[in-house]
């Protein structure tokens, strides 16, 4: 009976061993499809990301449309990204309440998280048990129970953090850190990427004479216009004898020269079309969506028509000298070219290659480059 007994145990033993092998051996496969599958979901994160960033969103919805992405990737309940200016925090993008706002804008003066902006190095932070709360939190009891918090950089210079948090302890005790490591960097690239942006929509400016935007309108509102179409016509004009009409008559009748060619050229322009003030004499009218030979048709005839304005000299010609009984006015002489433009290429690099031209060219006639 011993004995038999005793052969029981030992295979009882085996059966325990193996069911631990097997155990480790499932478990060590879950941990690997885990950790593979949150691969997959970080290449699929990154591909949205640089759909994102290039994109005709204005700033505030491309961080919006990112922090979305996370959310819903990695099934994170709350994801903040924050910003500093150097003069003071603000939220960029957040689906957390915004009664807590003021609490996660002032996460860089925790004690929890001022070694980890020093060190530039990411803090997980978690609680035990659900009757405990974050260090962090004040009024937001129970709203999170860990959080992972990325000091953010660009070229070695702090602008801010992102902190994920999660609604359960240790939730994110397993979550593959590389991936989040790959896509703070990305959170990076984004930011400085928008904040070109965002300095590029800060500079647009109304031009006092013309009533029109400047250059910079183009690359920022602009493009969301332009970029509609897959091809569109670009024309660069300038105003040739401006220069001379503001040495020979006077500067106010230059500006009066100005005023009424932008006003000539708005009124027959679709609302679709962009008419910026490119750059002194200069401007630029992007056709979006219209072919190059019906741009130079319309073209021709604007010239032809602008060419036959007459603008009265402005008051302070005379300089207080009594007006001539005959209106004396100068008419403007119009230099243009004409190029096409392809969606997702160099709006810009094609400017300048027209304006180099129009600045060399002394032919009186519309050209095509």
């Amino acid at each position: 009976m011993a004995i038999a007994e005793l052969i029981l145990i030992c295979i009882l033993v085996i059966i325990v061993i193996a069911l631990m092998v097997v155990n480790y051996r499932v478990h060590n496969k879950i941990d690997t499809y885990t950790n593979l599958n949150q691969r997959v979901t970080g290449l699929q994160v990154l591909q949205e990301f640089m759909d994102t960033i290039g994109d005709d969103s204005s700033v505030d919805e491309k961080l919006g449309k990112i922090n979305d992405v996370l959310i819903q990737k990695y099934s994170i309940k709350y994801s903040t990204i924050v910003v500093y200016d150097g003069a003071q925090y603000k939220i960029r993008a957040s689906n957390v309440d915004q009664k807590h706002w003021d609490t996660l804008k002032n996460l860089a003066i925790d004690p929890v998280f001022s070694d980890s902006i020093k060190t530039a190095t990411p803090k997980y932070i978690t609680v035990d048990n659900d009757n405990e709360k974050l260090p962090y939190q004040k009024m937001e009891f129970g709203r999170a129970k860990c959080a992972i918090f990325f000091p953010l950089y660009i070229d070695n210079v702090y602008i801010g953090y992102w902190i994920i948090e999660g609604s359960i302890p240790h939730e994110f005790d397993k979550i593959d850190t590389t991936i989040l490591d790959v896509v703070r960097t990305n959170i990076v690239t984004i930011l400085k990427a928008i904040q070109n942006q965002q300095t590029i929509e800060n500079i647009v400016r109304d031009d006092l004479y013309s009533g029109l935007k400047s250059a910079e309108y183009l690359y920022a509102e602009g493009k969301k216009k332009i970029d509609q179409y897959a091809e569109s016509a670009v024309c660069l004009f300038k105003i040739v004898n401006l220069p001379e009409i503001n040495e020979s008559v006077s500067r106010k009748t230059g500006d009066h020269v100005i005023t009424a060619i932008s006003n000539y050229i708005k009124q027959n322009l679709a609302p679709d079309y962009v008419f910026v003030r490119y750059m002194g004499p200069k401007f630029a009218i992007v056709f979006s969506g219209i072919d190059i030979d019906g741009v130079t048709n319309f073209m021709n005839g604007k010239k032809l028509e602008l060419e036959q304005l007459k603008v009265p000299y402005a008051d302070d010609f005379y300089k207080g000298q009594p007006k001539p009984e005959e209106t004396q006015t100068v008419s403007p002489m119009i230099r243009a070219v004409i190029s096409k433009y392809y969606k997702g290429t160099s709006l810009d690099g094609a400017l300048k290659k027209m304006e180099e031209f129009i600045d060399s060219s002394n032919s009186p006639d519309i050209t095509s480059v």
